[in-house]
């Protein structure tokens, strides 16, 4: 990382707070995310300006924005007279001739100067900086063609007599191209500013959904209004109706139906209990709750979705390399050909050949400005991403947007992902010698110390029945097989055939006992009590409403679908028959979905796995791309390149739609950025000259050039309105 906090360090006594907060801070290049510093620059590579890696809200104008429009305009009002006169005195000879006067040469350096020596300064500046770091970017191309036609004019007016020795006449000037030339380019940079700032201003926006105050609840009864900020995790607050939930947590007491719609996009309100979930920024209806503060800070959904969606953004996608290995060699190419072509016209063209090689080398270094290319891959995957958080689709990295589109596979968990995730308690049945109820308590008890959706369940349906919970000890979570621990000196074990294998328990009882359950697609679990098979506990998921035609959706982008899940296979086949998905497995451990995934691959597909729990993170880290439910545990959020806010397999659709959008984007602007160059290095060097006596104006150069990077930045803004469904 290029470290200057040193320099800044001796300006921090006498400096403004926010001023200090601003140079304390870590600034990257969007297009050259590698590359940080402390405090704002400019990128050393490509010269763009520095952009803070924190994302804060938009409390105040862009200074750069800012700072360009007001060069723009000076551009513009000391440009046009220039443009005009050039323009009129083709038409209107005494115009023309008082112009190509002395005194109307001087009068072009004073209205041109101040647009390319103060307007277009930063121009010169970076150019300066990538000559320093040996890394030839678009401002060296921009500040050779402004300073050559500016220089070689401005040696014109101070010296006529000696270039008139050589072509028998006063040369012409070019002051009004290079005035225009730096007000286009000065518009491309306030347009690409404002497009930067439109794909930021939906995720910057986000901050403004969490409320600033909370009602914080003390231990003897009192209410207070604090800072959410200072709002600490185990902290009680009451969020009365209408009020935006401060942070995230649980509700403890109190029913109302919540509005979840900036996560989830869902339109309808999600009714909330004691135990259950909720979110900071989402809005509390008509009901008042009572909830103790879990996530607070940097940890709360919100803070990570803002974090996740500004990191992609930031990322590079593969495709990028080709932009990047282009322009390594394009610059110095590019300046060659000018070289070659001032030469060219120097010994072959025709009079004035002076001030036809500076044209005609000024418009190649202009038109072959590679910016579009550029901004090709980051534009798009800058307003894709911001697209994909509105949409509930939280993409870790450019990577996996780009890899998502070559994917043919999609292998998928049932529990929370097919089905609901909320299990619902259907029955107990014990073996004879033991009692239902008393299976019930001690299963509801040891699912106290899991966080798995069956343990909830079963939670739920004890306090249906108001059994009363104990407290377990020993508590231990096996992976892929269920819990065990010790409840008021009992040793329970609840979880699959496996479990009961690996504690050497007969359990062919109870598979007879839970076998009709699961050819109905239910999920029993088989109790032990004290090493000895007691029972079993009924639970089922319904598959959610919106799987059937997410599925179809999904086929019909062309991906085959599989189920690995590590219910029992009668189960798993009665959901599999249920969905019209022919491939599936059963009673699978964790490691066995993580090899799964690799046959597959080995096969040639190109898989992406979707799962939501603790036993999927392996297989989503092996997947090409791994797809997290938002409703799911955090590791497997974290081992996910995508993240489904809702946690519903639509939202899989909808970031494989826009995948592919993003991609297309991508290929449309590096389409727009080769043909521009493609077509206007030969034409600008004056390879039709011979044949139709035409030339390209560094005028038209400029526009053309600037013409190509907004068509780009249009094209790129189009992926904010794509259509997901």
């Amino acid at each position: 990382m290029r470290d200057h906090s040193a320099h800044h360090a001796g300006h921090c006594h006498s400096t403004a707070p926010q001023v200090v907060a601003e140079l304390d801070a870590i600034y990257t290049c969007p297009m050259h995310p590698q590359i940080r510093q402390r405090g704002p620059g400019n990128c050393p590579i490509c010269g763009m300006r520095l952009e803070p890696l924190a994302v804060t809200p938009a409390d105040k104008p862009d200074p750069e924005l800012t700072d360009m429009t007001r060069r723009f305009w000076v551009g513009v009002v000391l440009s046009a007279p220039l443009l005009a006169s050039e323009m009129l005195g083709h038409v209107f000879m005494p115009l023309h001739m008082l112009m190509s006067s002395v005194g109307g040469r001087w009068l072009q350096l004073a209205l041109a100067a101040p647009v390319v020596l103060w307007a277009g300064w930063p121009f010169f500046q970076r150019c300066w900086d990538s000559l320093r770091n040996r890394s030839l970017n678009m401002f060296t191309l921009i500040a050779l063609g402004v300073g050559v036609a500016f220089g070689y004019s401005v040696a014109v007016t101070l010296f006529p007599a000696w270039f008139a020795r050589f072509s028998g006449r006063t040369p012409d000037v070019y002051f009004e191209a290079a005035a225009v030339i730096t007000t286009l380019v000065l518009l491309g940079q306030v347009l690409e500013l404002r497009a930067r700032s439109q794909t930021g201003n939906a995720l910057r926006a986000l901050f403004d959904l969490t409320p600033k105050m909370a009602r914080r609840v003390a231990q003897d009864g009192s209410e207070s209004d604090v800072a959410v900020a200072d709002v600490a995790a185990g902290d009680v607050l009451r969020v009365r109706p209408g009020e935006k939930i401060p942070v995230d947590g649980v509700v403890t007491e109190g029913a109302s139906a919540v509005d979840q719609s900036m996560l989830t996009g869902e339109s309808l309100p999600v009714e909330k209990h004691p135990g259950d979930k909720v979110t900071g920024g989402t809005l509390n209806g008509t009901g008042s709750l009572l909830m103790r503060a879990q996530r607070v800070g940097r940890d709360t959904m919100l803070a990570q979705i803002v974090a996740m969606v500004a990191s992609a953004q930031r990322s590079r996608a593969p495709i990028q390399r080709l932009a990047d290995t282009v322009s390594g060699w394009f610059v110095p190419a590019i300046i060659a050909v000018a070289i070659l072509t001032a030469l060219a016209w120097l010994i072959r063209g025709p009079e004035p050949k002076i001030a036809h090689a500076v044209l005609n080398a000024i418009a190649v270094l202009i038109v072959a400005c590679p910016c579009a290319l550029g901004l090709a891959t980051p534009m798009s995957i800058m307003a894709g991403a911001g697209r994909a958080a509105r949409a509930g689709i939280l993409i870790r990295d450019a990577e996996a947007l780009e890899g998502f589109e070559k994917v043919d596979t999609l292998v998928v968990d049932k529990t929370g992902t097919l089905t609901e995730g909320r299990p619902k308690l259907i029955d107990v049945r014990a073996l004879p010698g033991f009692d239902g109820a008393e299976l019930l308590r001690l299963a509801a008890s040891l699912g106290r110390g899991s966080e798995h959706p069956l343990a909830a369940a079963i939670l739920r349906g004890a306090e249906e029945r108001r059994i009363g919970l104990s407290a377990p000890s020993d508590f231990r979570s096996l992976t892929g097989q269920g819990v065990r621990a010790v409840i008021d000196g009992h040793d329970v074990a609840l979880g699959n055939r496996a479990l009961l294998q690996s504690l050497g328990i007969a359990h062919e009882a109870l598979e007879a006992l839970a076998q009709p359950f699961r050819d109905q697609g239910q999920t029993a679990m088989l109790l032990a009590l004290d090493g000895k098979a007691a029972g079993i506990i009924v639970v089922a998921d319904p598959i959610k409403a919106s799987t059937a035609e997410a599925l179809r959706r999904l086929r019909g982008q062309g991906l085959s679908i599989v189920m690995l899940t590590g219910d029992n296979r009668a189960t798993a086949q009665a959901v599999a028959r249920g969905l019209d998905i022919s491939e599936f497995e059963a009673d699978m451990m964790p490691a066995n979905k993580a090899e799964a995934v690799r046959r597959l691959q080995a096969s040639g597909r190109k898989v992406a796995m979707a799962g939501d729990g603790v036993n999927d993170a392996p297989a989503l880290a092996a997947a090409d791309i791994g797809i997290a439910m938002g409703n799911g545990t955090d590791i497997a959020m974290e081992s996910a390149g995508i993240t489904l806010v809702k946690g519903d397999l639509v939202g899989i659709a909808r970031a494989r739609t826009l995948s592919r959008a993003v991609m297309g984007n991508i290929r449309q602007n590096l389409f727009f950025a080769f043909i521009y160059n493609t077509l206007g290095v030969p034409v600008a060097a004056g390879l039709l000259y011979p044949f139709f006596g035409l030339l390209l104006s560094p005028v038209i150069a400029s526009a053309a050039m600037a013409f190509s990077s907004v068509s780009v930045i249009a094209n790129s803004l189009r992926l904010r309105r794509v259509a997901l469904d």
